[in-house]
């Protein structure tokens, strides 16, 4: 064994391997390796590097947007968006969406306000919105939830109305349009998760998306410990800098992103036809004018199907596919912010129904479509 791999552990691979939800779309190696040699090079390993620059800029022009700035992760960028706008006391926000969401507006002090859902969206429902303001409101956060777009025209309104910041967490909204324009375009920020179980990912990553130069600014300096130059610290920031590797990836990604979206699209076109008409079974309206991603494919499990949405989440767990109900629990179900009067279920109902019927299916470009043809002879016919 040579001195430079000895240290690795080794690589299990199993005979059956299990189906999981998702499984992280990488390059050929082949093709980052001269990245990866550049980086050895330069030692230039973060700090904004040539990379980070480039990738930057890139990703800019791609998304159609104004301004990007690049962070770690999703979760740093999220933080630092209500950091950067100055976010405090109470934002109007959903209850069905992944912790990190909420989890932000605790980090920085604010309160959480539980608004229900649409049925045919999983989003913020618009018009329940402007009930729940009250004079601490200062934001809403409304999440593109499996990368559907919200009713971004109306929570504009509401916004404008009450003097509002209007920030979207739009983790699973990569690449995501409506009637041709960049969803990343609405709201005075939109921000962006590059995780492993993204459709475009850096290893781990994530953006904010603005459209003011000077805030673009700000957003930098908070990422980067505060600091404008050498010896001036302008605000108290954090480290949430994205490194060369993640940008160095995510240049390469950029290359393939169309066509990993274009191979996820054909599956989710798979699922539609096979599962239209099953008893029991309900997918996500599409709606007019949106170029999608297919992030995620999640059907809803109701009364009529032979099994319950957690009996037949274990029946495709027995077959080793792992699927998700994605999101269950409610947010709002949780420890932390189950004390909060908007928390109460009877306040969520159509996110209470939700969370107890959805169920996330396999999906991802190089997902094998015998697979997934076998996953909807159990939904559809499960014994």
């Amino acid at each position: 064994m040579s001195a430079t791999n000895h240290h690795l552990p080794p690589l299990v691979f199993m005979e059956d391997r299990p189906t999981f939800l998702t499984r992280p779309y990488l390059p050929p190696l082949e093709d980052f390796l001269p990245y990866l040699a550049r980086i050895w090079d330069s030692r230039l390993l973060t700090n904004g590097g040539p990379f980070h620059q480039q990738f930057e800029e890139k990703l800019r022009s791609y998304l159609d947007v104004g301004h990007v700035s690049l962070f770690a992760n999703g979760t740093l960028a999220l933080m630092t968006a209500l950091q950067a706008l100055r976010i405090t006391g109470e934002v109007i926000t959903t209850p069905y969406t992944f912790a990190a969401t909420t989890h932000a507006l605790l980090w920085n002090g604010i309160k959480p306000v539980f608004v229900d859902i649409r049925r045919d969206t999983c989003n913020l429902d618009e018009e329940l919105v402007e009930a729940a303001i009250t004079p601490r409101t200062t934001a809403i956060l409304p999440v593109h939830c499996y990368g559907q777009p919200c009713a971004g025209g109306r929570l504009q309104q509401i916004a404008d109305t009450y003097g509002l910041k209007l920030i979207y967490d739009a983790a699973h909204a990569f690449g995501v349009t409506v009637d041709g324009t960049s969803l990343l375009a609405q709201g005075d920020l939109a921000v962006l998760s590059f995780h492993a179980t993204k459709v475009f990912n850096t290893f781990e990553g994530g953006a904010i998306v603005c459209h003011d130069p000077k805030l673009k600014h700000r957003i930098d300096y908070l990422k980067n410990f505060g600091f404008a130059d050498e010896v001036t610290v302008v605000a108290p920031g954090i480290n949430g800098k994205m490194n060369e590797f993640q940008a160095a990836l995510g240049l390469l990604q950029l290359e393939h992103v169309d066509q990993a979206i274009a191979a996820r699209l054909a599956l989710d076109q798979r699922y539609r036809q096979a599962l239209a008409g099953v008893a029991g079974v309900e997918c996500l309206p599409v709606a007019d004018g949106v170029r999608r991603n297919a992030g995620y494919f999640p059907v809803l499990i109701g009364a009529d199907h032979p099994l319950s949405r957690d009996q037949l989440y274990d029946r495709l767990r027995q077959q080793q596919i792992h699927v998700r109900r994605y999101f269950f629990p409610l947010i709002s179900d949780l420890p932390m912010y189950r004390a909060i009067a908007s928390a109460a279920p009877a306040n969520l109902p159509v996110a209470t129904t939700i969370a107890r019927q959805i169920l996330c299916l396999p999906i991802y470009p190089d997902l094998d479509v015998q697979i997934v043809d076998r996953i909807i002879d159990i939904v559809s016919s499960p014994p």
